[in-house]
């Protein structure tokens, strides 16, 4: 079938500690209370929680972990399982994906073939510059089969108007099957668990991939009004209901910031799965290029629209040839590039606009090891939302480059990258859990889901926050020249230097929930600026806990750099990537601070030493919260008996 529909371009104060890794191997028998989640937080059902076991004299306090559990008795009323309650649900895991517990009552239709007009100015070149134009952007369409309803009718009573559940990127054809055949990478999943229950689900191409038209231009502006365009379509067709959500990972899981970016009145709900809030957001960080960064546009994405047919000439669009400078002078400045009038970067930031003029919801979903799109790009952002007044939840594992609920890649995880966490880290509860969050968000039925942070620590603790870092996080110093040692390696980083430096040991378990940072003193040597990447890691086991990066040019933070002079003196004012880890009591923590690591490529204009000020102006701040047994829940699925569960705990 080929259709065609048109749109615009322009479219506090108790503290109760335990030993965290103790309860982590001891605890995970323990049974948490039913809580009524529609009626408070899972914070404020702690301080009542705290308030009866000290009316009742203090000793239940350990019943949890040391005798039998007394507790109050809270049930939910009504709706889905909150997670406290969903381990004893026989959830499938059979399959490479997770299934919902109840099959919808709608068989899926054939799946149909639409191509959606695109209005993109000529300036743009590619396909605009074409007599008659011919914008297109691809899509497969699975429809559920209700009875009474012709989806190919023009006029459709309001029994047949079903909500749109779409996946866009880049991949179909180019990298994976077409759009009219369910991926595995995610479309399989969509297609099977919710068409049933009455959805529509859209594989979408964007601009230059698959069977769409026009160019590659790296999330630019014309694949903007593409996207924009497939959720109008979406939203509008005769068997639409009006309401649109899009879900992805990685480059699909970035289309769902584009989308919003418009305020379209379709778009009720995005789920971004390692998802970019701005393309050089995620490949520069304070100044530093990963090292796919200059060439992600045309070296990695911009074959893709090259295949040896007449259309390949549309890829000489504006956003692909502005490309071949935009990676390399990001590369040698650490900027957007904005002081030579480009606004190539720009364009390709989507938070601010978002947070602007988006009117649905957010459900963030991350991995807390993923090092390809990291997990700046769900935190602070989740805050962000919130105080801009989006509704917001986040789900943030100890798995890398991944979906919650695919084994093959939890699995594969190294020490220190997730596999201390791993099984646990698997959600087989997923299906259910994005079924909930549709239903209320595209249909109105159901519960309001639970607007917090699913957040799970790095030896595989799950746990409730409502928001992360959560509000009663204690930021506790440590005086470089006073609190923390000095080990090894002299004062000057260069590129085969390394400094060592030791922190504790600690008494008690340390739970590090947040962004660290180091103000570190740092004066540069010679013209040529400074580059600095430090790791933090388990003094005893050597385990990875977390990592920073800075051009010093960017010493204060931000997008704009400035040329710094020889004896230049600076605040370094280091951010750590987001982390959730546990030290354990006795252990230590060591930073270790070289010129770069991971895969960050420090500029040719920021390679000269750096000597580092070790006196007490130089300060780390860590993230601390304590939590007790009670704030952590069993995820459904996995055996926490036994050796099993001490295995990771």
């Amino acid at each position: 079938m080929f259709m065609r529909a048109k749109s615009n371009y322009n479219s506090t104060p108790i503290k109760i500690s335990v030993n965290l890794v103790l309860w982590h191997t001891i605890c995970f028998n323990h049974t948490h209370s039913t809580i009524n989640y529609d009626l408070v937080s899972p914070i404020a059902m702690r301080k009542c929680n705290v308030c009866l076991i000290i009316l009742t004299m203090i000793l239940p306090i350990f019943s949890g972990c040391f005798g039998d559990s007394v507790e109050p008795e809270i049930i939910e009323e009504t709706g889905y399982p909150s997670v406290w309650d969903r381990y004893d649900i026989d959830y499938r895991s059979d399959d490479v994906f997770s299934w919902v517990t109840v099959n919808g009552s709608y068989e899926i239709d054939d799946v149909r073939s639409i191509f959606v007009e695109v209005d993109i100015p000529a300036s743009q070149g590619g396909c605009a510059t074409n007599v008659p134009t011919d914008c297109l952007v691809h899509l497969g369409l699975w429809l559920p089969v209700i009875e009474g309803c012709d989806w190919d009718a023009d006029n459709l009573s309001d029994d047949c108007k079903v909500p749109a559940i779409a996946e866009v990127g880049p991949y179909y054809n180019d990298g994976d099957v077409d759009a009219l055949t369910p991926a595995d990478r995610l479309g399989r999943f969509l297609i099977e668990n919710y068409v049933p229950h009455g959805y529509a689900v859209a594989q979408v191409s964007v601009f230059g991939t698959g069977d769409s038209t026009h160019c590659m231009d790296l999330m630019g502006v014309d694949e903007q009004a593409g996207i924009d365009a497939a959720v109008t379509y979406l939203g509008s067709a005769p068997w639409a209901s009006g309401n649109v959500g899009i879900i992805g990972k990685s480059y699909d899981g970035s289309t769902p910031w584009e989308a919003a970016t418009f305020g379209n009145e379709f778009l009720k709900t995005i789920v971004p799965m390692s998802g970019l809030i701005g393309v050089q957001d995620l490949m520069w960080r304070n100044g530093s290029m990963e090292a796919r960064g200059a060439i992600m546009h045309n070296g990695v994405y911009g074959s893709f629209g090259l295949d040896g047919d007449l259309e390949d000439t549309q890829t000489g669009c504006r956003g692909y040839i502005e490309g071949y400078y935009a990676g390399v002078g990001a590369y040698l400045s650490g900027d957007d590039l904005s002081w030579m009038g480009s606004d190539y970067w720009t364009q390709r930031h989507f938070l601010t606009r978002a947070i602007e003029n988006y009117n649905g919801s957010v459900y963030i979903i991350q991995g807390m090891q993923d090092w390809n799109v990291d997990p700046h790009m769900a935190f602070p952002v989740h805050q962000q939302l919130e105080n801009a007044g989006i509704e917001v939840k986040t789900l943030a594992g100890q798995w890398g480059h991944d979906y919650p609920d695919r084994e093959s890649g939890h699995s594969s995880l190294s020490s220190g990258r997730g596999a201390e966490a791993y099984p646990y880290s698997l959600r087989w509860d997923w299906a259910d859990e994005m079924l909930l969050w549709f239903d209320w968000y595209l249909k109105g039925e159901g519960d309001k889901p639970l607007l917090t942070v699913e957040m799970q620590d790095n030896l595989g603790g799950w746990r409730v926050e409502d928001t992360w870092p959560a509000p009663d996080t204690e930021y506790r110093q440590f005086l470089a020249g006073s609190d923390i040692e000095d080990v090894s390696g002299g004062s000057t980083i260069t590129s085969t230097s390394t400094k060592v430096l030791s922190i504790g040991p600690f008494e008690e378990d340390l739970l590090i929930a947040g962004m660290p940072t180091f103000h570190l003193k740092s004066t540069i040597l010679t013209t040529n600026n400074g580059h600095l990447f430090i790791e933090m890691r388990d003094g005893e086991s050597g385990m990875h806990l977390g990592h920073a990066v800075m051009d010093l040019r960017f010493h204060a933070g931000g997008k704009q750099g400035t040329q710094l002079a020889p004896l230049q003196t600076v605040l370094a004012m280091m951010e750590f990537f987001p982390m959730d880890v546990v030290v354990p009591a006795g252990n230590t923590i060591e930073l270790v601070i070289s010129q770069t690591g991971e895969d960050y490529v420090p500029s040719a204009s920021a390679i000269g030493p750096v000597q580092l000020d070790l006196s007490d102006e130089s300060i780390l701040t860590l993230p601390i919260i304590n939590r007790t047994s009670g704030d952590y829940f069993r995820a459904s699925g996995h055996d926490y008996s036994g050796e099993n569960g001490a295995r990771s705990y």
